[in-house]
């Protein structure tokens, strides 16, 4: 849905890692398709308390982890997945793709190889939210599994089905034959504030008596809307999804300080109230253990998609039909926006619920009157919809704000073109580095639009800031048509210093978008 260019995970000084469980699961597969499974109790709402930290003493907070603690592990269970050897990596259960984000080059092992054996054994944590043992996970924890073992609370081990996966999100759910189980209620993780406490909980440990079953730990909300592009990123290099599936990844996650490990995939984070707030699923780290940044996957996102999959064994993800990118200073400037707030749409689809509603150019500030203050916050609130629901967008036009109603259509999951290959030029004032259609540079890269096709993009430049990667295609420019790079110059040339250039852009897929940059 959404064309978000945030930053990569090889520019971040940390690495981001799934937590693939103490001998994890694969990543992303294909949806499994199982009969429904009851509904889980209605979300609950929690409100964070009034009461200033300093009128609570030690012992109270203390006591009201210990007695959170007794309230939530009962629910929290051990997944033990076996699958076969060929698609796991060798001695930790770590996909081949995903060594780097471990800390290793690809393809180079943290030890020394074992003999092949024809399964191998992998592990995270989940928590039931029915009695009957709905019980929901990470996507990543059960994907490729031929058998699920769970261990609950009580030492008892049962064999799991998968119900459904959903990629996209990394959530899945897996379904055990019980009665009377202890379990979970959802929680708003919108609701939740930066600050407040938090409690993790996870069950890493394989075996009849794991060295680290039940393990809390506690912390605060950290951050809200962290955009990994972890999923994105998995999807697109997987050749069983691509590039299409990797575009609909949603990644909105919370950050916490509360320490999380690999096998606590999977598990909850709880609220003070023992309500889940959030899915733990991956830590930046430089060596595959904690480092002071974890990431859960938003508890209103995952019950929307646990309820899919109860019902369905697979998500029909609502489509809005734009492709958006976050509102920069300079967006703001240009649009009249009141605040650096909202989502440029950058194109809209065909044959989409915005098409003939929503135009490029437009900034969309809210959803059902919900705020929308960045591309993963609009893909969470509309994947939080069913197709054929029916909402309103709120959006800045020509500086004023305007509503439209809007039905939601489905997704529907394609294949896209791959992108080209990158060659390189000089230009200046934009940091970027152009080439001439019909240039050899265009033929390596396959681009035969007419327009300055973009080479190179200084890093540090606005160009860069703007969202510019080789391969687009500037085809107008302040208004004026560009059919080569003598045009563009042509105006750059008279634009001064500090003004912004408001360029329309044809990227790699040949979709339109928009990008607003200021002049050096």
């Amino acid at each position: 849905m959404t064309g978000n260019r945030l930053g990569k995970v090889h520019l971040l000084p940390l690495v981001l890692t799934t937590l693939l469980g103490a001998g994890a699961a694969t990543l992303p597969r294909e949806l499994h398709h199982a009969p429904p499974a009851t509904t889980p109790p209605a979300p609950v709402v929690n409100s964070p308390t009034d009461t200033p930290v300093s009128n609570i003493s030690a012992a109270t907070l203390s006591s009201a982890f210990v007695n959170l603690a007794k309230r939530v592990t009962p629910a929290v269970v051990r997944i033990e997945v076996r699958k076969p050897d060929a698609n796991v990596a060798q001695g930790q259960g770590i996909p081949q793709g995903f060594f780097r984000f471990f800390g290793f080059p690809d393809g180079q092992q943290p030890q020394a190889q074992p003999q092949p054996k024809p399964y191998e054994y992998a592990g995270g944590t989940g928590f039931i939210i029915t009695p009957d043992g709905t019980i929901v996970t990470n996507n990543h924890v059960v994907a490729d599994a031929d058998e699920i073992t769970v261990w609950l609370h009580d030492g008892r081990s049962m064999p799991g089905k998968v119900v459904g996966r959903d990629p996209t999100t990394d959530v899945a759910v897996v379904k055990i034959d019980g009665h009377d189980l202890p379990t979970l209620s959802f929680g708003s993780s919108d609701a939740v504030q930066v600050g407040e406490l938090v409690m993790a909980v996870g069950n890493p440990g394989i075996g009849d008596s794991g060295p680290l079953d039940y393990s809390v730990t506690t912390g605060i909300i950290s951050a809200k809307g962290r955009p990994l592009q972890l999923l994105n990123q998995s999807l697109a290099q997987n050749p069983k999804y691509g590039q299409a599936m990797a575009g609909y990844a949603i990644e909105d996650y919370l950050q916490t300080d509360a320490v999380i490990n690999p096998g606590n995939s999977g598990g909850p984070l709880v609220d003070i109230n023992g309500n889940v707030v959030g899915v733990n699923s991956a830590i930046a780290s430089t060596s595959g253990y904690y480092q002071g940044y974890g990431f859960a996957i938003p508890s209103d996102l995952v019950n929307s998609v646990a309820h899919q999959l109860m019902t369905d064994g697979e998500v029909h993800r609502a489509r809005l039909g734009v492709m958006v990118t976050g509102v920069t200073p300079e967006d703001a400037q240009v649009y009249k926006l009141p605040s650096v707030s909202g989502v440029l749409v950058q194109s809209v689809t065909e044959d989409s619920p915005a098409n003939g509603k929503l135009k490029s150019g437009d900034v969309i500030v809210a959803l059902n009157g919900e705020s929308v203050s960045r591309p993963g916050k609009l893909q969470s609130l509309v994947a939080e919809h069913k197709p054929g629901d029916k909402v309103t967008v709120s959006y800045y036009r020509d500086g004023s704000q305007h509503d439209v109603g809007v039905k939601l259509s489905e997704v529907p999951f394609h294949e896209s073109k791959p992108t080209a290959n990158r060659s390189a030029a000089d230009a200046g004032r934009l940091g970027l580095g152009l080439a001439d259609p019909g240039s050899n540079a265009a033929r390596q890269m396959g681009v035969d639009t007419h327009g300055a096709l973009v080479v190179r993009v200084d890093p540090m430049g606005p160009g860069a800031r703007a969202g510019l990667q080789p391969g687009d295609v500037i085809t107008e420019a302040n208004g004026h048509k560009i059919t080569d790079v003598s045009d563009f110059t042509g105006v750059l040339s008279g634009a001064k210093k500090g003004s912004i250039m408001m360029l329309r852009v044809m990227d790699t897929n040949n979709e339109a978008r928009i990008a607003n940059v200021r002049v050096n």
